[in-house]
């Protein structure tokens, strides 16, 4: 059982990034999932969640507008687009298996973690 996460990079302000959470060993499809990020010094932040279903997506204030949060089921993989990056965007991003829950994603002891994809936007 394992998230990969992958598609960070270095991009300028005004560029975008897709960053990809990659399932094997599980259907991620039946998990809703998860974004996270945590720069340097500050806490973790939930960026954006979407449901099992596909019906609910949830986006932190901060990206809103700027990112969309999608599913690929035939590859077992979900996806965050990021559009108009601002520096303050740079953090390391980590998918999850999460709760998607209205005020945002909430993760426990049992959900499933990827390792961290860098995201630096800078020029």
């Amino acid at each position: 059982v394992q998230l990969q996460a992958s598609g960070g990079g270095l991009v300028q302000p005004g560029g975008s990034l897709r960053l990809s959470c990659a399932a094997s060993g599980f259907i991620l499809n039946n998990y809703p999932t998860g974004w996270f990020r945590q720069a340097p010094g500050n806490e973790r932040e939930g960026v954006s969640c979407i449901s099992s279903t596909d019906v609910s997506t949830y986006y932190a204030d901060s990206v809103k507008g700027r990112f969309t949060i999608s599913r690929d089921n035939a590859k077992n993989t979900v996806y965050l687009q990021m559009n108009s990056l601002k520096p303050e965007d740079t953090a390391v991003y980590y998918c999850a298996t999460v709760t998607c829950m209205w005020m945002g994603p909430h993760t426990n002891e049992y959900d499933y973690w990827g390792q961290g994809t860098q995201v630096t936007v800078s020029s």
